[in-house]
């Protein structure tokens, strides 16, 4: 059994030594916004925060997670009240087919978190997520947008 503050709940999870930490959020606690993308740690469709870093989940051992903070893309907003994220994707129209955007935003909230005021070259090293519709321009545009106005 490990002990998983999931998206700001403490949940506990009786799950393999080797069950990547993906697979406990899509299967055992049935959130699906995460995605499985290439299973390499190399795609980025499955970045979560786990104690405010980013990570890849499928190469993440999810008893790795024990004891600490993991939150996913359903902690950024709601339709209600969408996160700054959210709204940058929609100004940006940032999604195409939209399978990597979880984990693009995840990866942008990581880095806003940690820089709140990123350069062109910082986005470029930081967003390390792979696009296969090729939406990076307007990913970076969104970032730069946000950062605007965090700094407002």
């Amino acid at each position: 059994m490990i002990s998983i503050n999931l998206n700001g709940r403490e949940q506990l999870f009786d799950v393999e030594d080797d069950m990547p930490l993906l697979w406990l959020i899509r299967e055992e606690a049935g959130l699906r916004g995460t995605k499985f993308g290439c299973g390499i740690a190399q795609c980025g469709a499955c970045t979560v925060h786990v104690d405010n870093q980013a990570v890849r989940s499928c190469m993440y051992p999810a008893v790795a997670a024990q004891g600490k903070q993991v939150n996913t893309v359903e902690t950024l907003g709601s339709k209600e009240a969408p996160h700054a994220l959210q709204a940058a994707w929609i100004k940006h129209q940032v999604p195409q087919c939209g399978y990597c955007q979880s984990g693009m935003m995840m990866a942008a909230a990581a880095l806003l978190a940690s820089t709140p005021n990123p350069s062109s070259d910082d986005i470029d090293t930081a967003m390390t997520n792979i696009c296969r519709c090729g939406t990076y321009s307007r990913v970076k545009a969104a970032i730069l947008d946000i950062a605007k106005e965090m700094s407002l």
